[in-house]
């Protein structure tokens, strides 16, 4: 391994001067349209079938609902009123019996149709717009990505994402409210055209009163809800990854008080929302049953079974109209859900223009490597000095400097995520793994692997016969950050899955730490027969001998 000097670097450079150069785009970034609002249209479009279905039953069970109510107080006072003449027995009841049950079946039926289409549209929609979130959260840039901690991104994908579930759950909701209050109208115009006035007057207050009192009383808690959900998600995710040094330093009463303080700042912002909640539903409660009265009170001169029809559709009417303002309650969390959502909507994991450009120039130490396929450069330097840090500005996982480093002759800056990322397999220090199988973590790296590929890589990495030991094999579960691997175990797991990324560059740090002499000259040989086969660059940090062997370059750091 030798260190790079002026000649060898005007050499290096003077073989990457025709390299092609891949067409950079820009960053992308949020330009005051929205695009989550293009998302929900087109989720909307997509939905379409199953929307209108839900409208259709919500229709259905609103029309339904009034029936009930009125047809209910009808019966009542008719059947009151025979009984009282002493007409029982001539008296009708088999007819309006029939009615209110088949308004019942009509409620039931279209209340059912309505939330098993609206849910089922609005989950499907929402499954959809977490994919494009996570696609845009992966492929943003470090200095956007870096700023979401992992309840924060939790938070994101679950709580923000759910309260866009309104657009859909509740626009079919609309159209039965709207059917309710048209068929009220209809039935209290029997009572005279003063009970339709009053009713379509209370319904306005009702809807419109109670939207504004309903936002009034959310805009207080919703955001104090959803940033104390998002402190306690990460208190918890960085209190469970540090769970075995808190057990190891008898720390538990210090985490419990932690996730208690958190808890208790959540459980207060939902109780003070409930509490608003509790006081909305009584004033709209009021103004359903003030509501009948008024109009059974002006239904004078009609017969009292219309009269009571009236009153009891009117009450039906308001209570859906009530049930429409309390919506007003989700506007707040979907408006702050919308502004956090919105940089994050965009964005691609495999562009269909993603360039390899394999020609690679790196600066460091004062020197610079301009690197061909296939050579091998090991960044070296005391601990400390930013070798890791150097790879991470080279994978875009940090912002990188301008002049840094070069592909295909395209300065990195100029590069986004996913096309800079295109470039490298990248096996880090401290390797992150799911909870899952092997098949499952390898597959991070190629989805479409084949079982062949993924012995192969394991192998390479000297890890197939403790794979194969396993009766799942690749279906053997690891446990939570692979618990149930050793650490060498888990660095090489690392290791393999770094090999099934089709790149043109492996980029590995400390790929033997933690491994004995024999297991690490094994993995060191293999990757050696790995990179003839391949044709694949290496760039490598590590502070053991053997690995560095493998280089004909090194390029010191300070």
């Amino acid at each position: 391994m030798n260190a790079l000097t002026l000649t060898d670097e005007a050499r290096l450079r003077a073989r990457a001067v025709d390299a092609p150069r891949p067409r950079a785009r820009p960053p992308t970034r949020w330009t005051g349209v929205s695009r989550l609002d293009g998302l929900l249209r087109a989720q909307r479009r997509a939905q379409g079938g199953a929307l209108a279905l839900a409208a259709a039953a919500g229709a259905l069970a609103g029309i339904g609902g009034v029936g009930l109510l009125a047809i209910s107080g009808w019966f009542i006072a008719a059947a009151g009123m025979a009984g009282l003449a002493g007409a029982t027995l001539g008296f009708n009841y088999l007819l309006p019996s029939a009615a209110i049950r088949a308004a019942a079946v009509l409620r039931t039926v279209g209340r059912y149709g309505e939330r098993l289409e609206g849910h089922a549209a609005a989950l499907r929609a929402l499954g959809r717009i977490r994919s494009v979130l996570f696609i845009g959260v992966a492929s943003a840039p470090a200095s956007q990505a870096l700023q979401l901690s992992a309840g924060e991104g939790c938070a994101r994908l679950i709580d923000d994402v759910d309260a866009l579930q309104t657009q859909f759950v509740r626009r079919p909701a609309r159209w039965g409210v709207a059917a309710a209050l048209a068929a009220s109208l209809a039935i209290a115009s029997l009572a005279g055209w003063r009970c339709a006035l009053v009713l379509a007057g209370l319904a306005a207050l009702q809807i419109f009163g109670g939207r504004f009192a309903a936002l009034s009383l959310a805009l207080r808690w919703g955001e104090q809800i959803q940033s104390a959900s998002g402190r306690l998600k990460d208190a918890c995710a960085a209190l469970l990854a540090a769970a075995p040094e808190i057990a190891a330093y008898g720390l538990q009463e210090w985490a419990a008080g932690k996730v208690s303080d958190d808890s208790r700042a959540l459980i207060e912002a939902r109780r003070g929302m409930r509490r608003a909640e509790g006081w909305l539903a009584c004033a709209s409660t009021a103004i359903s049953g003030a509501g009948a009265a008024v109009v059974l009170l002006l239904a004078h001169g009609v017969p009292l079974p219309v009269a009571f029809l009236a009153a009891l559709a009117a009450l039906g009417a308001l209570e859906a109209c009530a049930a429409a303002a309390r919506e007003a309650q989700d506007e707040p969390a979907y408006r702050a859900a919308r502004e956090r959502l919105e940089p994050w909507i965009g964005g691609s994991l495999l562009p269909p223009d993603t360039p390899k450009a394999a020609t690679l120039s790196l600066a460091g130490g004062g020197s610079r490597a301009c690197l061909e396929p296939g050579d091998r450069l090991a960044i070296t330097g005391r601990s400390g000095c930013g070798k890791t840090s150097l790879l991470e500005r080279l994978v875009k996982l940090r912002d990188a400097t301008p002049g840094e480093a070069e592909i295909g002759g395209v300065d990195l800056t100029r590069l986004e995520a996913v096309q800079g990322r295109a470039n490298f397999a990248y096996a880090p220090q401290s390797p992150t793994l799911l909870a899952g199988t092997v098949r499952e973590n390898l597959r991070l790296a190629d989805p479409a692997a084949s079982d062949a590929q993924m012995w192969s890589a394991l192998a390479d990495a000297a890890l197939d016969a403790r794979i194969a030991a396993d009766p799942a094999g690749l279906d053997a579960e690891i446990g939570e950050a692979g618990s149930r691997l050793s650490g060498g175990e888990r660095k090489r797991l690392s290791l393999a899955r770094a090999y099934l990324r089709s790149a043109p560059w492996l980029v590995l740090d400390e790929p033997t730490e933690g491994l004995d002499q024999a297991t690490e000259a094994l993995v060191v040989a293999r990757l050696d027969h790995r990179l003839r086969n391949t044709g694949q660059g290496l760039l490598l940090v590590s502070h053991r001998p053997a690995p560095r062997m493998l280089c004909r370059w090194a390029l010191a750091l300070d």
